[in-house]
């Protein structure tokens, strides 16, 4: 029996540990607002563009590594907004709050990490929203049948 309680501390260790790693995505994923394409003028400098570019590609190609889909704009973001909000209603009243935590839960999902519900419960929990674990387990079947974790 000892032995068996020796595997269940490592798999504690190792949800831990893939957890923290949630976590770091999480704050590097959290773009600000002003990053709207439709939003921004023209820029008047084509170099400062042209340095851009990559380091934006790079990032993307970044969150695609860890499974975190791109920041979903116009018809998509309101759908998966729709999605979110038929699985656990209050999660969209910070619709900022519920894209980051969509494209961050995605990560959990698609790593194939274990207490998905539980991470999205609280990945969806915010503020004054409490997700319950039956909610969350609702947000990743609406993100898994709407295809928004795929990248």
């Amino acid at each position: 029996m000892h032995h068996a309680s020796g595997e269940i501390l490592k798999t504690r260790t190792a949800t831990y540990a893939v957890i923290l790693l949630a976590a770091a995505a999480a704050l590097t994923a959290c773009d600000d607002s002003t990053s709207s394409d439709s939003s921004k003028p023209a820029s008047s400098k084509p170099s400062a563009t042209a340095e851009e570019e990559p380091a934006q590609k790079q990032k993307d190609e970044n969150y695609k590594a860890a499974g975190i889909p791109p920041k979903p704009t116009g018809q998509k973001r309101q759908q998966l907004l729709d999605a979110l909000a038929k699985a656990a209603p209050d999660v969209v009243r910070y619709e900022d709050k519920a894209i980051d935590a969509a494209r961050n839960q995605c990560s959990s999902i698609n790593g194939g990490g274990s207490k998905l519900d539980w991470a999205a419960s609280q990945r969806f929990s915010y503020k004054d929203v409490t997700t319950t674990e039956a909610q969350g387990k609702a947000i990743n079947d609406a993100l898994k049948t709407s295809g928004f974790c795929k990248v």
